[in-house]
């Protein structure tokens, strides 16, 4: 006996594990930017949170973060006075984590790979910390330089999408000359 399909797998398929349009996927980002800047007051962006990350840390183990100028700026000094819970940023960005495993595992892509080189893992490492570094005096990554930069008609989001796109253009280069 052939058993039959359940009525909500093609819309599961579908919604869940086939990829989505470029269109579609642009669309709900610009939509959930927007919920975000009408209900937290500012534009998505990622980055600023994972240095307050780092302070919470060098303050658990003993360090003065707010002696440092950057946390001198009063939103980034109230960011000490928070936890990774009452952060909303924080919040936002394990969302983003969680959300992104699941939608991985959903769609039944997640892998766990083997190492092929240390070249590769040092490779990783210091292509993460030049794009950590970039950044950060970048007004942020992708996310809020870019994404929320570029509709928000200021001027270092364009700056960013050109060097976004030559930065992208030269590590695909040395990722064929040298990993491929």
């Amino acid at each position: 006996m052939k058993s039959q399909e359940h009525p909500l797998s093609p819309l599961f398929k579908k919604i869940i594990k086939d990829p989505w349009s470029y269109w579609i996927g642009a669309a709900l980002l610009a939509l959930l930017n927007i919920a975000l800047f009408a209900f937290s007051g500012h534009p998505w962006g990622v980055t600023t949170t994972f240095s307050y990350w780092g302070a919470w840390i060098f303050k658990a183990l003993g360090g003065h973060p707010e002696t440092w100028t950057y946390f001198q700026n009063p939103s980034h000094a109230k960011a000490l006075t928070e936890s990774v819970f009452t952060n909303a940023g924080s919040v936002q960005n394990i969302g983003i984590i969680i959300g992104a495993f699941l939608a991985t595992l959903l769609a039944s892509q997640f892998k766990i790979k083997k190492i092929k080189s240390y070249r590769q893992v040092i490779a990783a490492i210091l292509g993460g910390l030049l794009m950590g570094y970039g950044a950060r005096i970048a007004f942020g990554c992708n996310a809020g330089a870019y994404f929320s930069g570029i509709p928000s008609m200021s001027l270092y989001g364009w700056v960013w999408a050109v060097f976004g796109l030559i930065g992208a253009w030269i590590g695909s280069k040395l990722l064929v000359k040298y990993f491929m």
